[in-house]
């Protein structure tokens, strides 16, 4: 799906209209999943300040993260805000991408990726994240971040290799047909999926990531040209999505005074802007709105720790330096910086 912002075409209708020349907006496309952690990128569209920093953008959505990843290197997209896969390394390898930013991350408290099973696999004995040895689990792709989720657990628990039987199933609908159709015993998906999903009596949760391996999940990355030959729209973009960061955080990273998340009416008016986008009810939106950092900061360390992990795996090259690709010149105050 493409969508065309009009903010920019109205803003340069006011400059007219107040005496001012038009100045013609800077194109840039942007590609994401209709997933509520990529919420910043929707409320910029919806609040104009794309339009504001002189950009006229457009939505591209996919039903992978590893699209997400090619389509900057193609050039067909000059943003991507996903998680991070042994694909997208892969690509920022060959210097065709920059980390620039964050999306989203699994903090405690925090309800974003949950683990479920297919009814019969649960009423066979998978109650638990624990229990998933011996049993099949559905994923994306080989590289995704289900796979990472999946291989956190694996050595964190220190169960053998082949202990869960892991399905590349290639998109997330095909995931959530095999948990319905019980093709696959378990699934990670996010939690407005996982809540319309056991909302419906479709599967039963086992437990939320969070609880047990919380991690960098996603970031915003653009192309490396961009970065040397467009910055100033890249910091552009930047300042829109982190205003657009900070309206998610106000609304859904709020804590009461028991350190449990309270929504208030910043919240309920952001609703409508979440519901056209991921298709989601409030109520999903609510259980599943991830930890968004306000400033779009990086852990870094995360990040390099999955590296790590994909190198010992065998999916992305030995040799492969992850700080050749993250570009930290954008956004200060990145966490798990090295030397710092």
């Amino acid at each position: 799906m493409l969508r065309k912002l009009k903010g920019a075409a109205l803003g340069a209708a006011l400059a007219v209209m107040a005496g001012a020349p038009a100045v013609a907006a800077e194109k840039v496309v942007i590609c994401a999943l209709t997933f509520v952690s990529s919420a910043p990128l929707f409320i910029a569209a919806d609040k104009g300040y794309y339009a504001a920093e002189g950009l006229d953008a457009e939505l591209k959505f996919f039903r992978a993260a590893q699209p997400v990843a090619v389509g900057i290197a193609s050039g067909d997209c000059d943003f991507g805000v996903t998680g991070f896969t042994a694909g997208f390394f892969n690509l920022a390898a060959k210097g065709a991408l920059k980390v620039i930013g964050a999306q989203s991350r699994e903090e405690p408290g925090f309800d974003f990726v949950g683990f479920i099973a297919s009814n019969q696999a649960y009423e066979a004995g998978l109650k638990s994240i624990k229990d998933l040895p011996g049993h099949s689990m559905g994923m994306t792709q080989v590289g995704s971040t289900m796979h990472y989720m999946a291989g956190l657990l694996r050595d964190k628990y220190g169960w053998a290799d082949d202990a869960v039987a892991l399905k590349p199933l290639q998109s997330v609908p095909n995931m959530i047909a095999a948990i319905k159709g019980g093709q696959v015993d378990a699934v990670a998906l996010p939690a407005h999926i996982v809540a319309k999903l056991v909302g419906d009596g479709n599967a039963r949760l086992i437990g939320w990531v969070h609880e047990h391996t919380p991690w960098q999940l996603g970031g915003l990355f653009t192309s490396t040209r961009n970065v040397t030959e467009r910055r100033p729209m890249v910091e552009a973009f930047v300042r829109a999505y982190r205003k657009a960061a900070k309206d998610y955080h106000d609304a859904f990273n709020a804590l009461d005074g028991s350190g449990k998340r309270s929504f208030g009416p910043a919240a309920e008016a952001l609703l409508p802007i979440l519901e056209t986008y991921t298709k989601a009810s409030p109520d999903a939106i609510y259980k599943g709105s991830p930890f968004i950092d306000p400033d779009g900061r990086l852990k870094v360390d995360q990040l390099l720790g999955q590296v790590a992990w994909m190198k010992k795996e065998g999916l992305v090259e030995a040799d492969l330096e992850p700080m050749s690709f993250i570009d930290l010149s954008f956004i200060d105050g990145h966490y798990g910086v090295p030397g710092n």
